[in-house]
C-alpha cells in the first residue's frame, strides 16, 4: 500500500494498492521533488469519474507504467472535490494549453508547482489518435532535461496569466438593473429546445442554477415564457432515464439530446437543488407531478445517502461490476420474470423493448403520459398509479439483490449546505417532520464536525476526522443551509451561526477589486489564489455569498452586507449579459435586488402563528425573509428586525417591511397576504 492509505478521501484509498508511489498533495512530494530534481505528475479525478477509473486500470496498475511513473517523476494524486483550488489553478493551465479540460486531468508541474504541460486522459496504448502515457512521460522528461530554460519560462508566463488579484472587469452597481435581467432572459431563451426542454445540444446537464432564475424571474415579471422553459425543461428531465425511475434522484447528465442515457453516477449536489427547484415549480404551478419528484429525491438522500451521524454522502459511481449502468438497467425477459401478469404495465410505462435502449437493455424511462398508458392498458389513471408503486417496490427491492456500485462517503460541507437548504424549506412547506428532523440533524452534525473556533469551516469529514481548511463555497452554502433553518425552527441559535460565518468571509476571502477568493488568507498559499466567477455544477461561491448577504441585510440593516454583495454582483454585469448560462446564482442574486426583499417580523408562538407562519412560506416567494419572535421585544433583537415587535391584541402579529420600514401590524391572515 501506498501513501494514499492513510487519507480519508474514498478516491485517493482507491488508488492506495496501486504500484505507483502515490503522494497527497503536500509539503512531502515537493520537498522531495526539489532534492530529487523531478518534475512532479499531478493527476486530479474524483470517485465517480468513469474515465478516472479506466486510466487507473489501464495505467495506474499496471506494473511497467508504475516503474516508468516512479522513477521519472514524484506522482501525486488529488482528489478534485476536497481540493476544488488546486484542480481549479491546474484546470484553467490545462485549458490554456489545450484549449479543452476534463478529469481526469493529468499536470506536469516543475518542484515549485508550476505546469508546464498537461492533458486529460491519456491511453496506455496510443489510440484514437492520442499518444500512449508512456510516449508523453518520455517526452516530458526530455523536455525537462534538455530544453530545462525554455520549459521554465514558459512554466513562469503560465503561472502568471493565473494570477486573479485584480480582475478589471464589470461596471458599476447601477447595471444590475432589470434590464440586464431582462436581456440576459432573451439570451437564455435563444438556446432553448422546444422539444426536449433544457439549453444545449448533447450532452445536456441539468443547470439547476439557470432553472432557479427562470422561476424567480417569472415571480418578479410574470413572463409566461420563462415558467414554461423551466416546467417543460423540469417535466422532460424528469421523464427521462437521467432520473431513476424506480430509486428516486437524478444521475449527472445525459449524453444525448433527449434525456434518455445518462452518465450514471449520482451526485449530492445534483439532487440537493434539483430537489429545491422541483419544490418550488410545486409552489409556483401546483402541479403534484413536481412535489412527487421533489419527495422522491428527498427520500432516495435520506434513505441511501445519509451517515449514521446526519451528514450526506458525497456521490455513487457510474460503475459497477466493472460496467457503467449495470446497476441499474433491466432486460424485457428480467421485468417479465419478476412481475409476472403486471409485466406488460411496466413494459408499456417504461418503453420497455426486446433490444433496448442502451447496450441491449433498458434504461427505464417515461415516454407517454399516465394518460396515455392507461387508456393503452385499459385502466383508469389511478388504478395505473397504484399499480405502478407496487411495482416499484418490487423492482427496487430486486435491484438491493444486485452489486452496488461503489460509495464515495466522504462530506463535504458545502455539498452538505445545498441539501441542507433544500431540505429545510421542504420540510415547511410539504409539512413534513421527517424533512425537519434530516435538516436538523445535518445542521447539528456539521456544527459539532466541520466548525472550528465557532466561525472557521472544515471542508472534508470521514472516517471521524475533519480537515482542509473550508473554501467560499463551504462558507457560502452552509450560511444558505442555515437561513433556511432558521426559518423553518425560527431557532436563533442558526441564525447566529450563520452570521458568524458571513463575517468570517468578510474577513478573510475578500479580494481589493471588491469581488471574493475560494480560498481564505489563512489558506495554504498556492501559485495563485483562485476566484470562481462562474457557476459550474454547483453555483460560484461568490454569487451564492452576494445572496447570503442580501438576505441578511434584511434581517440586521447592515449596510456593509449590501455594500459587499452589490460590489461583487458588479464585476459581473458584462458577463451575465454577454454570458447568462454560466452565471445563474448571479442572475437570481440579481434579480432579488431588482425585486427588493420583503422582510417579514412574527411575533407569537410557532403553534399559535402557524397560520400566518404558513401564509408567507408555503407560496413561492423567493424574495421573502421571516423572523420570528415567540414573545413580545420590547428593546433591541439578537436579530435587528425583531425589535421591538408586539403582538397586537395579544394575537399573532405579523410587521411587513422593506428596508426596516413597516406597514402596519395584522393579525389576520387576509390582510397579510394583501400586504406582501
Amino acid at each position: 500500500m501506498n501513501r494514499l492509505a492513510n487519507e480519508t478521501s474514498p478516491y485517493l484509498k482507491q488508488h492506495a494498492a496501486n504500484p505507483v508511489d502515490w503522494y497527497p498533495w503536500g509539503a512531502e512530494a515537493f520537498e522531495r521533488a526539489r532534492a530529487e530534481d523531478k518534475p512532479i505528475l499531478l493527476s486530479v479525478g474524483y470517485s465517480a469519474c468513469h474515465w478516472c477509473h479506466v486510466m487507473a486500470h489501464e495505467s495506474f496498475e499496471h506494473e511497467p507504467t508504475a516503474k516508468i511513473m516512479n522513477d521519472l517523476f514524484v506522482n501525486i494524486k488529488v482528489d478534485r472535490e476536497e481540493r476544488p483550488d488546486v484542480d481549479d489553478i491546474y484546470m484553467q493551465a490545462v485549458q490554456m494549453m489545450t484549449r479543452h479540460g476534463g478529469w481526469p486531468m493529468t499536470v506536469f508541474l516543475t518542484p515549485d508547482g508550476k505546469p508546464f504541460y498537461g492533458g486529460t486522459y491519456f491511453p496506455r496504448e496510443a489510440r484514437y489518435g492520442m499518444p500512449s502515457f508512456q510516449e508523453v512521460m518520455e517526452a516530458v522528461i526530455d523536455a525537462y532535461r534538455n530544453r530545462r530554460p525554455q520549459l521554465e519560462k514558459m512554466a513562469d508566463e503560465l503561472a502568471g496569466s493565473l494570477n486573479r488579484e485584480k480582475l478589471a472587469i464589470g461596471g458599476a452597481a447601477s447595471d444590475l438593473s432589470p434590464e440586464l435581467l431582462t436581456a440576459a432572459f432573451q439570451k437564455i431563451a435563444q438556446s432553448y429546445d422546444k422539444m426536449q426542454g433544457g439549453f444545449s445540444d448533447a450532452p445536456k446537464f441539468p443547470q439547476p442554477m439557470n432553472l432557479e432564475f427562470l422561476l424567480r424571474h417569472y415571480a418578479r415579471t410574470g413572463e409566461q415564457a420563462a415558467l414554461d422553459m423551466a416546467a417543460f425543461t423540469l417535466e422532460k428531465m424528469a421523464r427521462g432515464g437521467m432520473y431513476d425511475q424506480l430509486g428516486g434522484g437524478f444521475h449527472r447528465y445525459s449524453v444525448d439530446a433527449i434525456w434518455l442515457v445518462p452518465h450514471f453516477e449520482k451526485m449530492l449536489y445534483d439532487n440537493a437543488q434539483l430537489s429545491r427547484v422541483y419544490l418550488h415549480a410545486y409552489q409556483i404551478t401546483g402541479n403534484a407531478f413536481f412535489r412527487t419528484i421533489a419527495e422522491e429525491i428527498y427520500d432516495y438522500l435520506l434513505r441511501e445517502m445519509t451517515s449514521p451521524e446526519g451528514g450526506f454522502y458525497s456521490a455513487t459511481d457510474a460503475d459497477s461490476e466493472g460496467e457503467e449502468g449495470k446497476f441499474f438497467v433491466w432486460s424485457k425477459a428480467e421485468l417479465e420474470e419478476r412481475l409476472g401478469g403486471d409485466a406488460k404495465i411496466a413494459i408499456e410505462y417504461w418503453g420497455v423493448t426486446t433490444r433496448g435502449n442502451f447496450e441491449g437493455h433498458n434504461i427505464l424511462y417515461v415516454p407517454n403520459d399516465d394518460a396515455v398508458v392507461a387508456e393503452r392498458l385499459g385502466m383508469s389513471v389511478p388504478d395505473l398509479r397504484a399499480k405502478l408503486a407496487a411495482i416499484k417496490d418490487t423492482l427496487y427491492a430486486a435491484r438491493t439483490q444486485r452489486v452496488s456500485p461503489g460509495l464515495d462517503d466522504k462530506i463535504l460541507t458545502a455539498w452538505n449546505g445545498l441539501a441542507l437548504a433544500s431540505l429545510s424549506e421542504a420540510a415547511r412547506v410539504l409539512d413534513r417532520a421527517d424533512y425537519r428532523e434530516a435538516a436538523l440533524r445535518n445542521a447539528t452534525f456539521l456544527r459539532e464536525n466541520l466548525l472550528a473556533d465557532g466561525d472557521r469551516l472544515w471542508r472534508t469529514y470521514n472516517d471521524g476526522q475533519a480537515k482542509i481548511t473550508g473554501y467560499l463555497e463551504d462558507y457560502a452554502n452552509l450560511i444558505d443551509g442555515l437561513l433556511e433553518l432558521y426559518q423553518t425552527t425560527f431557532d436563533e441559535s442558526w441564525f447566529d451561526l450563520a452570521r458568524r460565518l458571513a463575517d468570517t468571509v468578510l474577513a478573510h476571502f475578500r479580494a481589493d477589486d471588491g469581488g471574493f477568493f475560494d480560498t481564505s488568507d489563512e489558506g495554504e498559499t498556492l501559485i495563485a489564489r483562485p476566484r470562481a466567477l462562474q457557476d459550474n455544477a454547483t453555483p460560484a461561491g461568490s454569487s451564492m455569498f452576494a445572496r447570503d448577504l442580501l438576505r441578511l441585510v434584511a434581517y440586521t440593516g447592515n449596510g456593509d452586507y449590501d455594500d459587499a454583495a452589490r460590489k461583487a454582483l458588479s464585476l459581473l454585469t458584462a458577463a451575465l449579459r454577454e454570458f447568462p448560462q454560466a452565471f445563474g446564482e448571479a442572475l437570481s442574486a440579481v434579480e432579488m435586488l431588482a425585486a427588493g426583499v420583503v422582510e417579514v417580523a412574527l411575533v407569537g408562538e410557532p403553534a399559535a402563528a402557524k397560520d400566518l407562519i404558513d401564509a408567507v412560506q408555503k407560496p413561492y416567494r423567493p424574495n421573502v425573509i421571516t423572523a420570528l419572535a415567540r414573545a413580545d421585544v420590547e428593546g433591541e433583537a439578537a436579530i435587528p428586525l425583531l425589535s421591538y415587535r408586539v403582538q397586537r391584541g395579544g394575537q399573532p402579529t405579523a410587521y411587513v417591511c422593506r428596508n426596516f420600514a413597516c406597514k402596519l401590524p395584522v393579525t389576520s391572515v387576509e390582510a397579510l397576504k394583501e400586504q406582501i
